[in-house]
């Protein structure tokens, strides 16, 4: 009886064997690098929760994500980026825009990148190919520097008499200001438009930047996309109606703080695909094997009462295309 008694024991304690040993894996850690705030970052961080969600992993229970922000300061990304290659993640998620996309590559050759980005990514060295990107990273792309004629049709269309139409960009994203602005240029003769380009990377010349385009007259502003600025939609969008600048932007929080239009890829997508694709490269796929991709999705979104205050009647068309009417 004692026998059979102990080889029962030694056969159910090799059976559960498999099971402790899963148990005491360490779960896997992603490394979050950006180059904005975790503020700015609520909504783009819970599509990249429910993206991971879908392909199996949800944070704190069988996966860990390390987050690193640079609150704004490009110079940070390299330290910051070198502290998850230390830790040895099991991949980085590259948010924030092309410096951190790049902070990344230059940080590690072996450890998987997902970016998310807004520019050409074979055009700037992260990838060779689209379809093979052929290295350690892969991501996704979005349309908000492609579609910056669009909204200056959308000016147009609500602000008919603005001939002069001030462009803020920031010039530590020097890449993609330049290709919002080409864009813009070639579309501004086509609607009977002058741009004048302003530059601000701190606060301090945000405000510098407002009072210039009153004393040029511009009649609308366009910001163009940074991180830096998607840190700052509270301030822009106060200093816009403060000052009685019709302005537009690409994402909703500006008009939910009070600004008066924006037009721009829907983030919440954006970031569940590069969390579907994070997920992926932790089940095994590799980057190399990935395709680029890029979110179509583009919403607009229209705030009336701001319209009101800037003595401003938004079209029936306008209000009809949004998909959401702020009143």
């Amino acid at each position: 009886m004692r026998r059979r008694e102990f080889i029962k024991a030694i056969v159910s304690t090799a059976a559960a064997w498999p099971l402790t040993a899963r148990a005491q894996q360490p779960r896997p850690v992603i490394g979050f690098l950006s180059s904005a705030s975790p503020d700015a970052y609520s909504d783009r961080l819970r599509a990249l929760r429910q993206g991971l969600k879908e392909v199996g992993y949800v944070e704190g229970q069988n996966v860990q994500i390390e987050y690193r922000w640079s609150e704004g300061r490009h110079d940070q990304l390299a330290t910051l980026a070198a502290e998850l290659v230390r830790q040895q993640v099991a991949l980085i998620v590259a948010a924030g825009g092309t410096p951190s996309a790049l902070a990344a590559k230059a940080a590690t050759a072996t450890i998987p990148i997902v970016f998310a980005i807004a520019v050409d990514p074979v055009e700037i060295g992260l990838v060779a190919s689209v379809n093979r990107p052929g290295g350690n990273l892969t991501g996704v792309t979005n349309l908000n520097a492609e579609i910056g004629p669009k909204r200056l049709e959308l000016l147009h269309e609500l602000v008919p008499a603005a001939t002069i139409v001030a462009v803020l960009v920031d010039p530590t994203s020097a890449t993609l200001s330049e290709a919002f602005l080409s864009g813009l240029r070639t579309a501004a003769p086509t609607l009977g438009m002058q741009l004048y380009i302003l530059r601000a990377s701190t606060d301090a010349e945000i405000e510098t930047a407002f009072v210039t385009l009153q004393e040029r007259r511009a009649g609308a502003l366009v910001i163009g996309p940074s991180t830096f600025f998607n840190t700052r939609t509270e301030k822009l969008a106060a200093l816009s109606l403060r000052r009685g600048v019709p302005t537009i932007y690409q994402f909703r929080p500006f008009v939910a703080a009070g600004g008066l239009v924006s037009y721009g890829s829907d983030e919440t997508e954006f970031y569940r695909l590069v969390g579907v694709y994070a997920g992926k490269i932790l089940n095994g796929d590799k980057p190399a094997n990935l395709p680029v991709q890029q979110t179509t999705t583009v919403e607009l979104i229209v705030n009336l009462k701001t319209a009101k205050a800037l003595g401003i009647v938004v079209p029936q068309s306008v209000q009809s295309r949004a998909n959401e009417v702020i009143e």
